[in-house]
């Protein structure tokens, strides 16, 4: 990908697929954070995918093969995709959704947060004005997100 960015994300349907499948097709580097053992495909229709991506990029659970998955795994794998990424971004998320935990744990460690505007402006949702009163930022243009990122000045690529 042209600013040398890896997206991390859970490998959930919806924006997770999207975002894994966008960067790979751009020829970019991808993490995927899964909440269930590596040995374990959730959701199901997302096997290849994953195959995919343990092969050709990152594959990260923090759960050993043959553990049971619990519903409390997947908050645990957002905040361990806030751990290992420079700054997070939340696309959507309802009113009770899991994918807050990463925001908080974002936030919590002085990371970057930023949630797209259509989050913040949704009067059905409480949790992003509590964010953006903690220091998230509303994402508005891509150029905001690629602004708060570490980059090396010497290659222009992110550094790690």
């Amino acid at each position: 990908m042209e600013h040398g960015v890896t997206i991390v994300s859970g490998l959930a349907e919806g924006i997770d697929t999207a975002a894994h499948t966008a960067a790979i097709e751009a020829g970019g580097r991808t993490i995927a954070v899964i909440g269930t053992p590596l040995d374990r495909y959730y959701p199901r229709k997302n096997a290849a995918l994953q195959d995919k991506i343990a092969a050709e990029h990152l594959l990260v659970s923090q759960f050993a093969p043959g553990v049971e998955t619990a519903r409390f795994h997947f908050p645990m794998r957002n905040r361990t995709m806030a751990l290992i990424s420079d700054a997070s971004v939340i696309i959507e998320a309802g009113e009770s959704s899991g994918t807050k935990s990463q925001g908080w744990e974002a936030l919590r460690m002085g990371r970057p947060l930023f949630l797209v505007r259509s989050v913040v402006e949704n009067p059905s949702l409480s949790w992003p004005k509590k964010m953006v009163d903690y220091g998230a930022g509303v994402l508005r243009r891509t150029e905001d997100l690629l602004g708060s990122l570490p980059f090396s000045q010497a290659t222009g690529e992110l550094a790690f």
